[in-house]
Parts: C-alpha cells; structure tokens; sequence
C-alpha cells in the first residue's frame, strides 16, 4: 500500500533535537558521557566505549534519536509483584516522524579495514540526521526530508567512528564537520540499553509500515518496556534489550479507522512470528548471528492495544510473557 501520510515541511527534527543534544554536551559530567571533537570539529560523545555513561544519558540520547518529538522516562514499579522494578516509558503525538523518519536504525555505515588501517565498521545509524541524508528508501515513501543546517545521528556499537565513516555522514548529510554530533551508545553500557528499550513504540510503527498499513492511520503513540541491566557480553545484551520489547512490551496505538485498529491488534504482537518463544539471543545464535534469517515478525511488541477514532472501540492483542524474562534475567 501507498502511504498517503503527510507533514508540514517545515516541521524538523534536527531543530526539534538541538536542546537535547546541547544538554547532553554541556552535562557531560554529570551524565557521565565523554565528549570530544575531530580536528575538523564534529563532536563526538561516548556514552558508554570508554566512559561510563548512565541511564539518564541514555533517556536523553533516546529523545535525542526521536528528534526531540517524542517523551522517554524511567518508571520505578510501585506494585506488589511487579513484572519488573524499572520501566522505559514512552509517548509521542508524532510517531511517524519521531519512530520512522528519525529513531529508526535505518542507515547502515560500514568502512572496510583498508579504509580505517585497523578493523572493519558497521553500526547502524539512527536519530535525525538519518532525515537530512535521506538514504533509505523509507524516506521516499514518507516523502519527508530535513533541511537543517545541523545534525545529530546516533551510533550503537561499541568502537568510535573511524574518521572515514565521519566523512560519509558529513557529505550525505550535507553539513559542515563542527556542525554534525554523533553519540555513540554500545548495547552493552547503560546508556545503551536504556536507548535500545525506548524503541518500544518504534518497533510497533515498523512493524505497522511492515504489514503494509498507511502510515496516515497512525495518530498517537505510547509504550513501555521492562528495562534489564546491561550484560557484559554483546549478543547476551542485544538478547536483553530485543527480549523486553519482544515479550514484555506493551504499546497503546491510537489510529483513525476501525479496521485498521482492530487488523493491529491482532497481527502486531511478536507471538504472531514463527520464532516467537525462545531468548532472542538463542534464536541469533541459531540462524549464525544473521539478522536476515529471524522471521521479521518477531520484532514487535508483545502486547498491544489499539484505539480506533472512528469508532472509540479499543482492540487488544497479545500478551506479556514474564515467565520468560525471569527465567532470563533474574539469577538463579
């Protein structure tokens, strides 16, 4: 299907995020993040390869990555018996901007290991200077592009950028080296974990553009996921952040028609996938660590309800899967 969404060309997220990615650079200390600059100027911020980084870094950064349209915060569970004592919570009243033309980790960003004299890169970005180099085809279906003269794009992998890479941004992006930020956030820092968890409401947008559902539909987001501590290994942390969206997500969609409420209740949970039901890090190991191989419907919430306008009928579908994540994340 086509999508017939539409937005005021004027609307930028690389404006939209320059606040928050000035507070991440003038509370550098406080937020525990390294900042540095390239001799031509981009700063560059380390949330969490060398410097310690925190979860406060990672709630901004996570704001950062939806182009300041979105909310992210911590929530400390007051029940008796909760599912999980801390939760990323997250809204957005602009979620195809926020979740698609801007958090998506859309742009792929590899250097050979003659292009860095060390070793290969490749990290995915996201944040909104993915919206001013317009690489991926998604922004030609959303018909968005930013025309700002600043950029912020974040990196989720656990090296700096070679100066190569830096370049290529700079030249897609179109800007001047001083005028491009980049945050790096390894998935196994706090920072990292944080940021990834916050794509609760991300992951049910794609997963909606996925299933071929006009983006025009979508008016409201919210979601919120259980947030695990970091683990020290790489593959067990991706496991920990892709599982607490995929079995213990929830998300609350508001879209316009009462077909499309009622066809996402029932198509968007992850237990709709045919991997659905073992740790994520099982089912990576299993198809040899490539991505490609995992049914692509596996990467959605694992509840969700959805509103519909025309109707004010709520639709809901999935469920939360805890026995699971205790089962991962608790010792024994």
């Amino acid at each position: 299907m086509t999508s017939t969404f539409q937005t005021d060309a004027a609307m930028s997220v690389n404006a939209s995020s320059e606040r928050l990615v000035a507070r991440l650079i003038d509370d550098a200390a406080r937020l525990h993040v390294d900042v540095t600059r390239t001799d031509g100027g981009t700063v560059i911020v380390d949330a969490g390869v060398n410097a310690k980084g925190s979860a406060e870094a990672g709630i901004l950064i996570a704001r950062i990555c939806m182009g300041g349209l979105g909310r992210v915060a911590r929530r400390v569970a007051l029940d008796s018996a909760p599912l999980w004592p801390v939760f990323i919570e997250v809204h957005t009243s602009n979620p195809v901007l926020a979740c698609l033309a801007s958090q998506y980790a859309g742009w792929s960003l590899s250097a050979t290991k003659e292009q860095t004299g060390g070793k290969k890169f490749f990290s995915l970005g996201s944040g909104p200077a993915r919206a001013l180099a317009c690489k991926e085809p998604l922004f030609d279906e959303l018909g968005y592009r930013d025309r700002h003269d600043r950029g912020a794009l974040v990196m989720e992998v656990d090296r700096l950028p070679p100066q190569v890479v830096i370049d290529k941004v700079l030249n897609d992006c179109g800007l001047a080296p001083e005028r491009l930020v980049i945050a790096v956030t390894p998935t196994q820092s706090v920072a990292g974990t944080v940021q990834v968890v916050a794509r609760i409401v991300e992951v049910a947008l794609h997963k909606t553009h996925v299933l071929g559902v006009d983006l025009a539909e979508i008016v409201e987001g919210s979601g919120s996921a259980p947030l695990p501590p970091p683990a020290p290994d790489g593959i067990a942390a991706m496991g920990r952040t892709n599982d607490a969206i995929l079995y213990g997500g929830r998300v609350h969609l508001t879209v316009k028609g009462d077909a499309v409420a009622k066809r996402l209740a029932a198509e968007l949970p992850s237990s709709n996938a045919r991997d659905y039901g073992r740790p994520f890090a099982d089912i990576f190991t299993s198809f040899n660590y490539d991505f490609y191989q995992i049914d692509p419907a596996l990467f959605a919430p694992a509840e969700v309800w959805v509103s519909s306008l025309e109707s004010g009928a709520t639709y809901h579908g999935g469920k939360v899967d805890e026995a699971l994540l205790e089962k991962q994340w608790s010792a024994s």
